[in-house]
């Protein structure tokens, strides 16, 4: 095998060792489908948020609810968006306010009875992340976290949280991804046999 093989394989493994670990959450991962499940059925809907690669996972994730998730399930769409809402909003926050308080301020205009904010954090100590999470406290909005390295102080301000247990961001993101589509996928198979 060549070095490339060989680092491309275990990078492979590295990222098939993680996802393994995540079975010690299974009751947490299981808490989060239940969560999103009623909150869906309630008509109420999933605030989701990150920074830098973890914001396009949250476009992602809300994309996957907005539109569809697997292309034989044709349903309704479900209610889901991301607070990192466009380039104009993000820099009127950043300079007419600071960049911490982004997610905060569009929690506080967007949230409503019976939401969850979903937040994805590889580090779990964003101050952005620490704001809302406290607002949503505050607000009596359940929260679930997507975090990594140990959960930062994230961790204790979430409802549930589901931690990956690596400090590399590229097999944490990974790991976050695949959450949000087996969660979710969970959620569309109640959803769609309750109908």
């Amino acid at each position: 095998m060549s070095k490339f093989e060989i680092e491309f394989k275990d990078k492979i493994e590295e990222n098939i060792s993680i996802h393994k670990l995540l079975y010690k959450d299974a009751k947490q991962i299981k808490k989060a489908i239940d969560l999103i499940s009623k909150s869906l059925k309630k008509k109420a809907k999933i605030l989701i948020c990150g920074n830098g690669g973890s914001a396009a996972d949250a476009q992602h994730l809300a994309a996957e609810l907005l539109i569809r998730l697997r292309p034989n399930v044709n349903r309704y769409p479900l209610p889901a968006i991301t607070l990192a809402q466009d380039t104009s909003t993000i820099t009127a926050c950043g300079n007419d306010y600071d960049f911490s308080d982004l997610f905060l301020r569009n929690f506080q205009a967007l949230h409503g009875k019976n939401d969850i904010l979903l937040i994805i954090s590889t580090s779990g100590n964003s101050k952005n992340i620490i704001k809302v999470l406290r607002e949503a406290k505050k607000r009596k909005i359940k929260t679930i976290g997507f975090l990594g390295s140990g959960g930062g102080k994230s961790k204790y301000l979430c409802d549930v949280g589901i931690i990956v247990p690596s400090n590399v961001t590229a097999r944490i993101q990974e790991c976050h991804i695949f959450l949000g589509h087996f969660i979710f996928e969970s959620v569309e198979n109640i959803i769609l046999k309750n109908k």
